[in-house]
């Protein structure tokens, strides 16, 4: 049974797992984009998100608390000047994680976690306005244009016989 089984300790006790997830959340932050297991990967999504969420609001409080996380001022700086301005309009859903397939060497499932909104191939795409095929066609300018000198003749027609 699984009860109060809230999150993947990774085979480690806690001062490692916390240690880890501080440096790979620290690695993170500095690359933008790491490869690591998919469970691994998991794990330092729930980690890292919160402390994220945290550094849109640039307070003192919220740097100490993001500080007692990463333990690395250099991430906390980085986190707050660069990457919060970033995701600043984002309501969550901050890291991606893509499985990449199996590592030869003891076949574990790899992934790649990476920000959002530092990848630009997928951002390349997000600037353009997605078509849809739905209701009418809308009337070319050149139908638009013939369509209102018609109506204008219509009217001065209907004033010179008046």
């Amino acid at each position: 049974m699984r009860h109060g089984k809230k999150f993947n300790h990774l085979g480690r006790k806690t001062a490692h797992r916390k240690a880890m997830l501080s440096n790979m959340a620290c690695s993170l932050i500095e690359h933008k984009r790491i490869n690591t297991t998919l469970a691994k990967a998991k794990a330092l999504r729930q980690f890292v998100e919160p402390i994220v969420t945290k550094s849109k609001d640039d307070t003192t409080h919220n740097r100490r608390i993001a500080f007692k996380y990463l333990r690395n001022k250099y991430a906390v700086t980085e986190l707050f000047k660069n990457v919060s301005v970033k995701i600043a309009d984002r309501p969550g859903g901050y890291l991606r994680i893509i499985k990449l397939g199996n590592r030869l060497g003891d076949n574990a499932e790899m992934a790649m976690i990476e920000f959002v909104d530092y990848n630009e191939v997928y951002a390349a795409n997000a600037g353009k306005k997605k078509t849809t095929r739905r209701g009418r066609r809308k009337k070319s300018t050149e139908t638009v244009e013939a369509t209102e000198t018609k109506a204008e003749e219509t009217s001065e027609e209907t004033k010179t016989e008046d």
